[in-house]
């Protein structure tokens, strides 16, 4: 018996490792080796043209942790990954709640589908689009602003209104994807569960405060994770609409690193930045995952 286990245990073992090596192998090509590459060249002054690289240790690092310009584009990663969470989580719960409690209607189908439309467009697409709806002389806002007799209103070019006013178009697009992700976090729940809390009397509030919300908690988590990520990488739709401007009102750490990788011709220096990038969002999904489970174990005991 011991040596068919053995033989079924070792058969195991080469079937996963047939399995897993093209992922280890992709995973090193395209993750591992571009991380310690930026590594290296953050330790070189090299316009990422010339084959000739001088080497000058750790005076990047320097120079970065007391720059001023990435540090307020981290703060400015920070606001939008804040407000990303505190807004497209609640949001997309609530319409994942109203499509799930209205399930059946066929009208709801309609608005699952609306609903999901600005996902389904490229950030490039809809950064062109805001950019236009939002212009100074002939956007919807100026527009409305005029027929009450005002006038143009620049929300883009006013450094007080630009990052907040990127942060709404970020919701607008990535709301329905935490709305398809909570209608699937529904799925999860037993219909049984429901069922027995309308028996004991329960009203669709009740069950959802008192039953559903709590049973949601590990799927929330997740969702807050996804997109504290996704915001302090975030690149596409700000650089298209207003290029880290007005000054650095909408800098981020992804756009400041491309502006001095690629236009700068500073790859040394856009390197260093890219790899603080790294350390800070490790960091930070760390200490929030950190947080998290420790709420988690508290509600435990």
């Amino acid at each position: 018996m011991n040596s068919l286990s053995k033989l079924r245990a070792q058969e195991t073992a080469r079937v996963a490792a047939l399995f897993l090596t093209p992922v280890f192998l992709i995973l090193a090509i395209y993750v591992f080796y571009p991380i310690l590459e930026s590594f290296r060249i953050s330790m070189y002054d090299w316009n990422g043209i010339s084959p000739n690289k001088t080497f000058i240790g750790g005076d990047n690092w320097k120079d970065l942790v007391v720059d001023g310009h990435f540090w307020k584009a981290f703060r400015n990663n920070l606001t939008i990954m804040v407000l990303s969470i505190a807004i497209q989580l609640p949001l997309g719960l609530s319409l994942a709640t109203f499509l799930e409690f209205g399930a059946g209607h066929k009208i709801l189908k309609v608005y699952k589908v609306l609903w999901f439309v600005p996902l389904l467009m490229s950030s490039v697409a809809i950064g062109f689009l805001f950019t236009y709806a939002l212009s100074t002389t002939d956007g919807i806002i100026t527009t409305i602003s005029k027929f009450f007799g005002g006038g143009n209103v620049d929300l883009l070019g006013n450094p007080k209104t630009a990052l907040f006013t990127v942060i709404m178009v970020i919701c607008w697009q990535f709301t329905p994807f935490y709305m398809v992700y909570f209608i699937a976090s529904f799925t999860n729940i037993p219909y049984d569960i429901y069922e027995a809390a309308v028996i004991d009397g329960a009203t669709r509030s009740m069950y959802f405060i008192k039953i559903a919300l709590p049973l949601l908690k590990p799927y929330i988590k997740s969702a807050a994770i996804m997109s504290l990520v996704g915001s302090l990488k975030y690149f596409d739709l700000i650089y298209v609409m207003t290029s880290g401007g007005p000054g650095t009102a909408t800098e981020l750490m992804a756009t400041y690193m491309y502006k001095e990788s690629f236009s700068n011709f500073n790859m040394g220096y856009g390197s260093a930045i890219a790899c603080g990038m790294f350390i800070l969002i490790s960091l930070t999904a760390l200490f929030t995952l950190k947080v998290l489970n420790r709420r988690n174990t508290d509600d435990l005991i």
